[in-house]
Order: C-alpha cells, then structure tokens, then sequence
C-alpha cells in the first residue's frame, strides 16, 4: 500500500487485558501519508481515492465493460456518487471515507469487495442503512466478513466517539447482518470474484437467512476507518521520528478509549466476543481541503 503503517497490532499489545474484557477481539492499524517539499502530499491521497474508487461505485460487470479504459471508469465511477460529501453537517465527507475504506480494504487486508457499496446505494431506496464496506476475505480456503465503517471527522476527541460506537452497535443488530448478508447473495459480483465453486457455495449457504446468525459473528470482522483533521499533521512539513512517535502515542490513546467506550455501551450485545473489531486511524491535515478537491473533481467528471 502507498501508506505507511505506523501500528498493526492487537489491542492487548498497548493495553492492560486485565482492566477491560474483552480486548482479545480487536486490533489497532495507525496508517500516514508522507510529505514533500514542505508539505502534506495532497496529491497522492486524492490519486489513491481514484486509484480505488471504481470499485465502490460500479459494479463488477460495469468494471469488466470499461477495463483498460480508465477514462471512462472514472466518469462512469462519478456518476454513481451521491456527492453527501457537499452536505454541510457531520456526514460530509462520508462519502470519500467509504472509497478510502474500500482501498485500505484491498491493498492491507487482500479484501475482495463484493458489495460494491456506493454503486448499492445510488441504486437503492434504502441509501441511509447498512454498512460503509462489505468484504470477503479469504485465507487458506476460508473466508471472513467484513463489515465497514468509514467516518471522516474534523476531531476524534471522546465526545467524538460515541456517535461511531452507536452506528457499530446498529451494524450488529441481527436485521441489519441478515439484510447485510441478503444483499451479498442477491448481488452477481460474489459469483465473479469468488473462483473456486465449493468455497462460493459454502459462503453463500453460511449467508443464508435459515442460518443463526450467531454461527455466523466468529467469521464477522468490523473495520472502523476514521479519517481524521489532525493538529500534529497539520503542524508537520516533513517526515521524521518524532512525528511519527507523536501520531502513534495519540493513535494508542485514541484507540484505547473509543474501545472503553464500544465495550461500555455495546459489550453485552450477544455475541460481542465472537466478532472482532478493528480500528483504523489515518491523520490528516485539513478535511476542508481534501473534500472541497474531492468534490470539486466528482463534478469535473460528472460534467464528462
């Protein structure tokens, strides 16, 4: 990946087990973008979000129609978005989050992405519910969920946190897996991505609605990306030791309480043990800046 990873570690390898249970089921990732001639590298985060964003708004046979026409992927990839990003409240940039999600998804964790979830929503009534990313992973003839949520925030601060530990908590809500798992089955690009027949048709029937839910939470795993304005990023004009010391003390100490706080409020939910969590923190210096250029280049290519 074109980021470097600052932490990638278990929870309980920066915090005492002893004190919060359970800590076993959750893992911290810390990523950083680098800077050039003085400053944050604007550019390489907006080619990034490109770079991923067909697969977040098209679909797999859309993807397949346009291959090696990167110009048309992009304008027909723009069409698809909501542009929320313009909204002046505290989903904007949502939006952008969700594409940054799906890339991070792909090139850390070998993510297939067979819910292409923008392309979902644009094409569905129902655009306010369910999960930020859906994702198959598959090792060793096995398979994972990925269910995802993207957040782009001006501050993660603890009064921050509370609003993603409820939309964590709504994710896991056993209507919100099955139509979770619905969407997965019903969609073609699952028959696309997925090769080999047995391992497709075993994850097909552990979706099935005939299926507890609660044999399915071992295989779930919850990404929680948080894009967030950062003042030591935003202070930084190069890269160095004590930058990246700084991001990863304050990305332990975020981490540390935004887990204290899923644990205190959603903790009892059945099952919470079974799924584990990951949290991911990526700083940068403005959000302002970053979602205007987004926008500015979704209507640029909207206008193609």
């Amino acid at each position: 990946m074109d980021f470097e990873v600052l932490i990638n570690c278990s929870f309980v390898d920066v915090f005492d087990k002893d004190t919060l249970h359970p800590v076993d089921n959750k893992k911290i990732l810390s990523l950083i973008n680098d800077f050039e001639d003085g400053q944050w590298r604007y550019k390489k985060f907006q080619s990034f979000i490109w770079d991923n964003i067909a697969e977040t708004a098209l679909s797999y046979e859309e993807r397949r129609c346009l291959v090696d026409q990167s110009h048309s992927i992009l304008t027909a990839a723009a069409q698809n978005l909501r542009l929320t990003d313009k909204e002046n409240d505290i989903g904007k940039g949502s939006e952008l989050a969700e594409i940054v999600l799906y890339g991070v998804m792909k090139h850390h964790y070998n993510a297939l992405p067979v819910v292409p979830k923008i392309f979902y929503k644009q094409n569905s009534q129902d655009n306010a519910k369910g999960a930020d990313g859906v994702h198959i992973v598959v090792d060793d003839g096995d398979f994972s969920l990925w269910f995802g949520e993207a957040k782009f925030y001006t501050s993660i601060e603890d009064a921050r946190l509370s609003s993603i530990v409820e939309s964590v908590g709504n994710s896991l809500k056993t209507d919100k897996l099955k139509k979770e798992n619905s969407i997965i089955t019903n969609i073609s690009d699952i028959d696309n991505l997925i090769e080999d027949e047995g391992l497709r048709k075993e994850i097909k029937q552990a979706l099935s609605n005939k299926n507890s839910i609660d044999n399915l939470k071992p295989r779930i795993h919850i990404p929680i990306f948080i894009l967030h304005e950062c003042d030591l990023t935003a202070q930084c004009d190069k890269m160095s030791e004590g930058y990246r010391n700084s991001i990863v003390e304050y990305h332990k100490a975020r981490a540390s309480s935004y887990f204290k706080k899923q644990i205190g409020t959603i903790g009892k939910i059945f099952g919470y043990g079974d799924v584990k969590f990951h949290i991911i923190l990526f700083p940068v210096p403005s959000k302002s800046e970053i979602v205007d250029k987004f926008v500015a280049n979704v209507e640029h290519y909207k206008g193609q």
